[in-house]
């Protein structure tokens, strides 16, 4: 199906049969929830079933979306950061079981020896935030915050609790991968993935492709924390640096290789990666990821009360395991979400991908009622 107008909102892309009603959904979010400018994307089975865009890239809301339109994606990212890990292990490059310090050996100060790498990626190693005031252009400067995640005595006891690394998991794995690949996580991201697969992703965006990334918009109504309510390590995590929601916009945010929060991507590039892992590990007939690796990628760390997040979570090898329906109704399904709204997600019982890249920010970490929207629609499109 073209692009069609719907309640004077006028839709981009394509949508197959049966799947109206993900098309109606993105309709609604413009005319009804205060979208500004976004993409969905829908795979099923493999096959992509709706490629959709909308709106305005910028505030003022002069410069049409388009399909390459970029947008920072906030955490969605760290599904991309969890399968560069993933492909590693696969790789025989490290286990999820290996010890952190085996293959960063200064890691095990203060008594971090023991931390492995699935407990890192699944938030229980206790670095949730930095221990020092650190400002975003630290948190952008990679080298520097590996020295002080590395010297920094971890919150809790590792492995006692998950407690959501917002912004330093995306240190950590990117040191990770830098020690046992030799490359930063950015560049094996875009040689091993965005290049031979055609997923129009960044984990560190060239200044060349500036022209294609959205303005980020803060939301119309910040969620309100007060800081007397919030534990150490939710104001480690959440507070340090202040969350800022247009830093995206910035060239220093852009260009960093933060795999936790700054990923620059498409809807339909998310969906790409999350349809192989919802089903065989292919992507038009190449292998992305072995199926054994996504059962090992997805497999249970821990669950229970997250000290950061306040709610129940299921951590696998850094993807968010569903719980309380926030991927839809079927306990296989895992993904991530990011800050404001974005997230993309795979369901290996159905064979359904779906995600959402947005610039309107919202005021959630996850469960934004445009994702739910969307995640919705695709479920009674089946």
């Amino acid at each position: 199906m073209a692009d069609t107008k719907i309640a004077d909102i006028e839709i981009h892309g394509s949508c197959a049969k049966g799947f109206e009603p993900v098309r109606d959904a993105f309709a609604a979010n413009f005319a009804t929830l205060g979208e500004a400018g976004a993409s969905a994307a829908v795979i099923f089975r493999g096959e992509p079933v709706a490629d959709l865009w909308a709106g305005h890239t910028d505030a003022a809301g002069a410069k049409p979306w388009k399909r390459n339109t970029l947008a920072n994606v906030w955490s969605t990212t760290k599904g991309m950061g969890a399968l560069v890990c993933g492909m590693l292990v696969e790789r025989g490059f490290m286990s999820y079981e290996d010890e952190v310090s085996k293959h960063w050996p200064e890691f095990a100060a203060e008594g971090k020896g023991d931390i492995t790498v699935g407990q890192m990626l699944s938030h229980q190693a206790g670095l949730c935030g930095p221990a020092v005031p650190t400002t975003s252009e630290e948190m952008c400067n990679h080298e520097l915050m590996a020295v002080r995640l590395a010297a920094q005595a971890p919150m809790w006891t590792p492995g006692s609790r998950s407690g959501y690394h917002a912004l330093t998991v995306g240190i950590l794995a990117g040191e990770v991968v830098r020690r046992v690949s030799g490359k930063s996580i950015g560049t094996f991201f875009r040689e091993e993935v965005a290049e031979p697969f055609g997923i129009d992703f960044h984990i560190g965006l060239p200044q060349s492709e500036d022209g294609r990334a959205a303005e980020m918009i803060a939301a119309k109504k910040p969620g309100s924390i007060d800081p007397s309510t919030l534990n150490p390590s939710q104001m480690a995590a959440l507070g340090n640096p202040a969350p800022n929601a247009t830093v995206p916009n910035e060239r220093f945010w852009r260009g960093a290789e933060l795999s936790s929060a700054n990923g620059q991507g498409t809807a339909s590039a998310i969906a790409r990666v999350y349809g192989a892992l919802a089903g065989d590990g292919r992507i038009e007939g190449k292998q992305l990821v072995k199926p054994e690796t996504i059962r090992s990628m997805t497999k249970l760390q821990i669950e229970g009360h997250d000290e950061v997040l306040a709610m129940p979570a299921r951590w696998g090898a850094g993807y968010i395991l569903n719980v309380g329906g926030l991927y839809g109704p079927n306990d296989e399904a895992f993904g991530h979400s990011g800050w404001g709204g974005s997230f993309g997600m795979a369901d290996p019982k159905t064979g359904l991908a779906i995600a959402y890249a947005m610039n309107q920010m919202g005021p959630e970490l996850a469960g934004d009622a445009r994702a739910n929207a969307i995640i919705a629609a695709a479920y009674a499109s089946l």
